[in-house]
């Protein structure tokens, strides 16, 4: 889409205000406007808005029938999630993680697909390009509560394997891992109760 200047000014005015008192955390900013052409898709203009601070990425996106309207309600979220990433920060209080049982295992593709209809591009229409530092579940968690999506893709320290954390539609959350040939899981199988959420483990054959 074309950005007039008008546009352009907004989004600065915007952004900049919501990441003013969190500039000594942020490293990068990134804005990202776009209209939705498949008419069937409502509302269409988009403002999504990706933060690098500490080697951590702060994400948040906004729709709405309006595109200034769409980049005030990303302003705002963008801030809420830096702030929510500062308390956190500051408080440096991290849930145990606790070694336990494997849960029953459940189809994954039940959990990732249920009351979804997925409209795939006919192409790929854009590539994201990021560092995968080793991290526990306990930080994927943080991650992907900051990332502003329902899932969030890791190496996990304990295994260097990638893992994927995911959002479940019944509550709580569920982690992708790979099986090894030998049938087993390689690591060990982790359950995070942190206010009151779970965190269930499926695995994948690789």
């Amino acid at each position: 889409m074309e950005i007039t200047d008008s546009i352009h000014e907004y989004v600065h005015q915007k952004i900049e205000k919501a990441v003013n008192h969190f500039q000594s955390l942020t490293t990068e900013v990134d804005v990202h406007l776009s209209v939705a052409r498949n008419p069937r898709i409502n509302p269409k203009q988009t403002a999504e808005v990706t933060i690098y601070a500490n080697g951590t990425v702060v994400r948040a996106e906004e729709s709405s029938e309006n595109l200034y309207a769409s980049i005030d309600l990303v302003a705002d979220k963008i801030a809420r999630q830096l702030r929510k990433y500062k308390e956190k920060r500051q408080a440096q209080i991290h849930a145990p993680v606790k070694t336990t049982e494997v849960v029953s295992e459940q189809p994954v593709e039940a959990d990732l697909t249920k009351d979804r209809t997925p409209e795939l591009p006919s192409e790929v229409v854009r590539t994201k390009y990021f560092a995968m530092p080793p991290m526990t579940l306990e930080e994927a968690l943080e991650q992907l509560e900051l990332v502003d999506h329902d899932f969030y893709m890791f190496r996990n320290l304990e295994t260097g394997e990638i893992n994927v954390i995911y959002e479940r539609n019944h509550g709580g959350y569920g982690v992708i891992q790979p099986r090894n040939n030998n049938g087993h899981v390689n690591g060990k199988f982790a359950q995070i109760a942190h206010e009151k959420r779970t965190v269930e483990t499926h695995h994948a054959q690789s």
